[in-house]
């Protein structure tokens, strides 16, 4: 699990067209949650959030948005950012493109409809992040000539594996990150036990160490 972790830097070099990072001078690091919105985890995260003064990116599941538009005009209410997770949380490797595609596109009329009376000033609702992180390039070339921006990661916290500890989860990020890097949180049930644990704690460490965490724009 190690090797997933942290990025590889050949991995990036090797698909130039994702999003692995973000360099800059300012300490910006970037929170990301994936598979929401999700009411036992969502909320709570938003509060987590809060109490740090912390922003981040929410890469959300169409499906979710129609189940719970309520939650998802709460993450942008409070200044998150949206990204696209398509609409049924597919796996690009097994999904025809055509499918895949069109399923991203009613992912994003969902977004700007349900956030379309609260959205303001350029959230950034051409994010991509394709679930599990499988995506065919037939896919990516498809949607990045939609104008979407696919969005990858340098640190996983793995978040979402229950056979590892919550210990393991919350030193899979504070062993890795650095400015700069997209770190993958998830707001699921899935996620529950190991996000409630690490991500407190991780707020409280970027914090000590004068990361600032941002948004994806």
């Amino acid at each position: 699990m190690s090797f997933w972790v942290k990025t590889n830097y050949f991995i990036k070099k090797i698909f130039p067209n994702y999003v692995w990072d973000i360099p800059n001078h300012e300490n910006k690091v970037y929170l990301t949650f994936d598979d929401g919105p999700t009411p036992e985890i969502t909320e709570w995260t938003l509060e987590q959030l809060k109490k740090y003064d912390a922003k981040a990116t929410f890469f959300c599941i169409g499906n979710n948005i129609e189940k719970h538009p309520k939650i998802f005009q709460k993450i942008i209410q409070e200044e998150h950012a949206i990204g696209n997770h398509t609409f049924n949380h597919l796996k690009g490797w097994e999904t025809d493109t055509d499918e895949y595609v069109e399923n991203t596109k009613k992912c994003s009329l969902f977004i700007r409809d349900k956030g379309k009376e609260i959205r303001d000033k350029g959230d950034a609702f051409e994010l991509f992040r394709p679930p599990y992180g499988k995506i065919k390039p037939s896919q990516s070339k498809a949607l990045r000539r939609l104008g979407y921006k696919i969005i990858m990661w340098d640190v996983l916290s793995c978040d979402f594996d229950q056979t590892i500890s919550p210990e393991e989860c919350l030193d899979n990020v504070l062993k890795n990150v650095e400015s700069g890097s997209i770190i993958v949180f998830h707001d699921s049930i899935k996620a529950e036990r190991n996000l409630k644990y690490a991500l407190p704690k991780t707020l409280v460490f970027l914090k000590e160490k004068g990361f600032v965490c941002a948004k994806i724009d």
